[in-house]
């Protein structure tokens, strides 16, 4: 190929390329904007960090889990509801088995146990969960701290002065 054509593609293709892979590092696992989108109510950002925790390298079932029994809570349909909460059940009971030292896993759990309807019976570890949040927070990761902090704010059990 004549070095003038080479050039011509060059210029028209890493442009694109370039876009992939900058749309690729977007679109990879972050706990903040998981954190965000936990404290939301946007089903399609559900949905969209659901792919990402889906795709994340490094196996993330606590954090799928909590965000299929948020998701539950937001859908209408009984029968739809009670299947993905379920699902997301298993997925967060399955993921603190596998990390029982997870402080976040327990962290979620509690969330979730906490504005859980009381028919589906998910209340029984929050004292348990909100002791080993307390206990092991100063060895949380700052976006966590801070999204824990955050949950307070709205929270009957866990209480931002927990941490002082």
């Amino acid at each position: 190929m004549k070095p003038t054509i080479v050039l011509v593609l060059c210029i028209l293709v890493m442009p694109a390329f370039t876009q992939k892979i900058m749309a690729q590092q977007k679109l990879r696992f972050d706990k903040e904007e998981f954190y965000n989108t936990m404290s939301g109510e946007d089903i399609n950002a559900i949905d969209n960090e659901l792919i990402l925790v889906k795709d994340a390298p490094k196996n993330k079932v606590g954090y799928e889990g909590a965000l299929l029994m948020k998701k539950a809570g937001l859908i209408s349909g009984p029968k739809k509801k009670l299947d993905l909460f379920k699902a997301g059940r298993i997925e967060m009971e399955t993921a603190i088995i596998n990390e029982p030292e997870n402080t976040e896993y327990h962290f979620l759990r509690l969330a979730i146990e906490e504005h859980a309807p009381k028919i589906v019976k998910y209340h029984a570890d929050i004292l348990n969960d909100k002791a080993i949040v307390i206990r092991k927070f100063k060895d949380l990761s700052p976006v966590v701290q801070h999204a824990i902090l955050d949950y307070c704010k709205k929270s009957k059990v866990l209480h931002a002065e927990d941490f002082s």
